[in-house]
């Protein structure tokens, strides 16, 4: 059930040190118990539109200096275009901030496409032109009104990785694709409905990576992103593409200014710096690009190959002290203004390293779950090959299949790995196409596959 938002008086900007603001979002009465999840979880709340100044919790100057950037980019526009880009309503808030700009000289109409104001064509006079110029000289920032910060921990404090309701059930069918041991299976159940921090060790190749992917999707329901955050006037970036996948909004009673998406998963491997944990300032935009692990927010944020980043694991570990324990986290402004920003999100830590040479005992203390990922036992080894070869239309064969395992694993001491079918039928499927002969399990495919793909070192 969608919970409405209850909106009070308007925030301002900015505000004097020390002052703090009360959210625009007061809290609705508590939520029923959650029932249990059988595919995706309701949305826990959807940001009601905007129907006044007001309900954006900015100052009307703000806004009106936000459209009249908008105009400096796009030229002659039409007012409903105004409206697409900045995600506000026409009616009672665009119309009468157009309206005054006009009375003010800022702006002049130059035609228009229909009898409709909201068709009319407007353009930046000389005046507006000026004004503009002295608004790029603190930020170029021109596109969708942004969110007070307020507004933004309160939608995700309704949005949290660790309020979902993981059942056994949803975990079980969300990784039937993968042949994992029932031990890990059992482990990582609870592990993804607390929402608290995993770390994932074994062997490389077994499907560490796969396995916290999908632990996103078992969070289940989709999620609000807001285009970007307003605070102490600076702008913040939030919404990405290439981490918030959105999807078809089914209310039209929705404020514009969020992006309904999929739970976000972003991961970050070996090239994280701990630059990329803080905010990122443009001097182009004068505006502020968010850190990894505010865009996962209400999603999973992964640290993959852990240990083998361009920091210490101690560096890293203590950048995340306070957000693992209190679940928010504190960024620097270029004006050295600390702010802080909810931290709620499932974080995972994946190594293929050995936890002993990495971390010490307070570290794995803050790790709430350890889970180990084996390599494969035979039989499971097995149904991995078979499922992969299925997959890829080549038929299995089991004398060909015990002709791998005794010449490539059992004489060469080798341990299979959850990734090799996948690696091996793809160079089958390469050589296959090279020599223009058929995809199947035959010895001289194999062991094409196996020289071209197994290597010893040393």
């Amino acid at each position: 059930m969608a919970l409405d938002f209850v909106r009070t008086a308007p925030a301002t900007v900015t505000l004097p040190a020390g002052v703090e603001r009360t959210p625009t979002l007061a809290a609705p009465p508590p939520p029923p118990a959650p029932t249990p999840v059988v595919d995706a979880a309701p949305i826990a709340l959807t940001p009601p539109p905007i129907e006044c100044v007001e309900d954006t919790g900015l100052e009307a100057g703000f806004i009106s200096d936000l459209i009249l950037k908008i105009f400096y980019f796009q030229g002659v526009i039409e007012a409903r275009k105004v409206v697409e880009v900045i995600k506000l309503p026409y009616r009672n808030l665009v119309d009468g901030l157009l309206e005054e700009l006009k009375t003010r000289y800022f702006i002049e109409v130059q035609g228009t496409n229909g009898p409709h104001p909201v068709l009319y064509k407007y353009a930046l006079t000389d005046k507006g032109v000026h004004k503009v110029h002295e608004l790029l000289g603190r930020s170029n920032y021109a596109g969708a009104c942004p969110v007070t910060l307020e507004d933004y921990t309160y939608v995700v404090s309704r949005q949290r990785a660790r309020d979902a309701h993981v059942t056994r059930d949803v975990v079980e069918r969300a990784f039937s694709t993968m042949v994992l041991a029932p031990s890990v299976l059992e482990q990582l159940g609870p592990a993804i409905n607390s929402g608290e921090s995993i770390f994932v060790f074994g062997a490389p190749g077994n499907g560490k990576t796969t396995i916290a992917e999908i632990a996103t999707t078992c969070l289940g329901g989709d999620v609000y992103i807001p285009q970007a955050v307003i605070v102490e006037g600076e702008i913040i970036r939030i919404f990405d593409e290439s981490v918030h996948h959105a999807v078809e909004e089914t209310s039209h009673e929705v404020d514009g200014r969020w992006v309904r998406s999929k739970r976000p998963t972003v991961i970050a491997g070996g090239e994280l710096t701990l630059s990329a944990l803080d905010l990122t300032y443009s001097q182009e935009s004068k505006t502020y690009e968010a850190p990894l692990q505010m865009k996962a927010n209400c999603g999973m944020f992964l640290i993959d190959d852990f240990g083998r980043q361009q920091c210490s694991p101690a560096a890293l570990l203590n950048r995340w002290i306070v957000p693992l324990e209190k679940h928010v986290d504190y960024l620097n402004l270029a004006t050295g203004v600390k702010i802080k920003v909810p931290f709620e999100e499932l974080i995972v830590f994946s190594t293929n390293l050995s936890p002993k040479d990495l971390v010490d005992d307070a570290f794995l203390r803050r790790m709430q779950y350890k889970i180990e990922v084996p390599s494969p036992t035979a039989e499971q080894f097995k149904e991995i090959f078979k499922r992969v070869a299925r997959a890829k239309g080549v038929e299995y064969v089991e004398e060909a299949f015990d002709y791998l395992m005794s010449e490539y694993y059992d004489k060469m001491g080798r341990d299979p790995q959850a990734c090799h079918p996948r690696d091996l039928l793809n160079q089958l499927l390469s050589a296959s196409r090279y020599y223009d002969v058929p995809a199947t399990l035959r010895k001289d495919l194999i062991d094409f596959a196996c020289r071209s793909y197994f290597v010893r070192l040393g």
